[in-house]
């Protein structure tokens, strides 16, 4: 379980944030998206961020997923001050160590399915594995072996959400951040999707799911709850 509180202890966390804070000028007025938000994220959990839209969950997956940098606070992932980093600097981080998974897929419809997946290797500048075999072997994690020639739009939308899903494997992260997963899916798709997270999890993999769905975030291990840009109470 991860703790509210900044903890001392011998084993590093995965994620550490110390009084995260996120502003925005909206003409006159100063928007308090996150408000000083502390907490950690060991090696292997499984979160989820819940809350109504405008609590501040999105904003806070944004500063976690490197996409954008806070008005205030310090954020380590596996040790690295990554608060300040200049824009060049977070996209390495995010190649390097974290795999995002997006309500709306963002697959590129051109391409096939296992060059989809392929595609955030060929970003990475140091040396490279083989990317076609380490597409394949995520395709064939989340069940999709037998649709790596086929194209988005041949797809049904699990599939497709299986196949960003292998795209977040692919770079073998430290941390996937999954952005409201099943919002476009059926609820026994969804559901399918939810338990393909959570083997990933037994697995090992630490994961962060944004949702506004209670029976969704109960799939998790723990529960930060958002309210007005500040986590409320201890994780559940």
């Amino acid at each position: 379980m991860s703790s509210f509180l900044t903890q001392t202890n011998e084993t590093q966390p995965l994620i550490s944030v110390d009084g995260l804070s996120k502003q925005y000028q909206m003409g006159d007025d100063v928007v308090h998206a996150l408000r000083a938000v502390t907490f950690q994220v060991e090696d292997g959990q499984f979160i989820a961020l819940m809350g109504p839209s405008g609590s501040g969950k999105s904003t806070l997956m944004h500063l976690l997923g490197c996409l954008d940098t806070p008005t205030n606070g310090r954020y380590w992932l596996n040790g690295q001050d990554v608060s300040r980093l200049s824009r060049q600097a977070r996209a390495s981080v995010r190649n390097q160590n974290l795999g995002f998974v997006f309500q709306s897929f963002n697959l590129l419809p051109r391409l096939s399915t296992l060059d989809n997946v392929m595609l955030p290797l060929l970003y990475r500048q140091k040396a490279k594995l083989n990317e076609k075999s380490a597409a394949k072997a995520a395709l064939e994690q989340v069940g999709l072996a037998d649709r790596m020639h086929h194209k988005p739009t041949e797809l049904s939308g699990g599939q497709r959400q299986r196949v960003a899903i292998a795209r977040a494997l692919v770079t073998n992260p430290a941390l996937i951040l999954a952005d409201e997963p099943t919002g476009n899916l059926d609820s026994q798709t969804g559901a399918g999707i939810l338990t393909l997270l959570t083997e990933l999890n037994h697995n090992g993999r630490t994961i962060i799911l944004v949702t506004h769905d209670a029976d969704v975030a109960n799939q998790a291990g723990t529960i930060f709850h958002m309210q007005d840009g500040q986590i409320m109470g201890r994780p559940t």
